[in-house]
């Protein structure tokens, strides 16, 4: 398995750092289009919806259209739609449990995951579009940093269970483990000449310590939070992984369901000149 894992993640860093430093939206936009497909099709299965590979590609559809209409395209209220959702109906979820598959509430949380989901990936186009790779890839590091070192910090100090009936391996030291090991790397960037355009050292510079403490706390705790609804949602269904599309890693969602609420809200951070 260790193989496979390591196998599967030479690949896909093979073909994403080309194409992502390529600097080519024409490169780019299929790729995105390829993984967004495949995360709307396992999403559709996570919570049963009939004939997920048409909804997937209804939503790919929509998606490339969006794409290629940026400058049109109101992605500011889009990135506002989706930090709302998870503040206000996708996390309460984590408390009282979903509701069962089949029925209209559980209807009303897939299509708010899916435009969640859809908004991510707006959130990395533009960025790429606007920004840079490694900008890009500044946001993404930060949720990379929160589950690294909380799985460290779990492994030596995790005593009380964040949510044991989603995730027993989660501790409330963990987590604090990986917010700190968050706030500690990504204060440090502004001290490095290399690491200014990144969107951590650029949040510090433009919003100062107290808004880049806050910000960075709401970062780490959205990733949690995309973590354990994605597992909740593999659990009411009896699913180990949201698919075997990525050997040795599960599914496309396994690999972004933290990045999912972070991205819409980082950039909407972004837009808060």
């Amino acid at each position: 398995m260790l193989k496979t894992r390591v196998l599967t993640a030479l690949v896909l860093l093979a073909i994403l750092l080309p194409v992502l430093y390529s600097a080519n939206f024409y490169v780019f936009a299929p790729l995105a289009l390829a993984f967004f497909a495949a995360a709307m099709w396992e999403c559709q299965r996570l919570f049963k919806k009939p004939a997920p590979m048409v909804m997937a590609v209804l939503w790919t559809g929509l998606l490339a259209y969006c794409l290629f209409h940026l400058k049109d395209f109101s992605y500011l209220l889009l990135f506002a739609l989706s930090t709302a959702f998870w503040a206000l109906r996708l996390t309460p979820t984590l408390a009282r449990g979903l509701p069962e598959a089949h029925n209209f509430s559980s209807g009303i949380l897939s299509a708010l995951y899916g435009i969640s989901i859809f908004a991510c990936f707006v959130a990395i186009a533009v960025f790429f579009q606007q920004q840079s790779p490694m900008y890009l890839f500044s946001v993404m590091a930060i949720v990379w940093i929160a589950d690294i070192a909380a799985y460290f910090s779990g492994k030596a100090f995790g005593k009380r269970k964040l949510a044991p009936s989603i995730s027993p391996g989660k501790s409330w030291e963990g987590a604090i483990g990986g917010w700190i090991c968050v706030l500690i790397l990504a204060g440090a960037t502004s001290f490095v000449p290399a690491l200014q355009n990144t969107f951590t050292a650029q949040l510090l510079t433009r919003k100062g310590w107290l808004i880049f403490v806050v910000i960075m706390s709401l970062i780490t705790a959205a990733s949690v939070i995309g973590d354990l609804f994605e597992s909740s949602l593999k659990r009411r269904v009896g699913m180990k992984d949201s698919s075997n599309l990525l050997p040795g890693h599960g599914g496309v969602l396994d690999r972004i369901d933290a990045l999912i609420p972070v991205l819409p809200l980082a950039a909407l951070v972004d837009l808060w000149r």
